[in-house]
């Protein structure tokens, strides 16, 4: 279950930043820094869980 769980966060994750890339591609610079700090935080997150 953990194993799936990594695969989940690691396939969000890659899917977040290709947006943020898209974004700043489409000289959407302020939109494309805060869905990078969104995907800075889906990386972190996890580390604080209780688990």
């Amino acid at each position: 279950m953990k194993i799936f769980i990594v695969a989940a966060l690691f396939v969000i994750t890659l899917y977040t930043l290709g947006f943020a890339i898209t974004l700043w591609k489409e000289k959407q610079k302020f939109s494309a820094l805060a869905v990078f700090f969104l995907t800075l935080a889906i990386l972190i997150l996890p580390f604080f869980s209780i688990l």
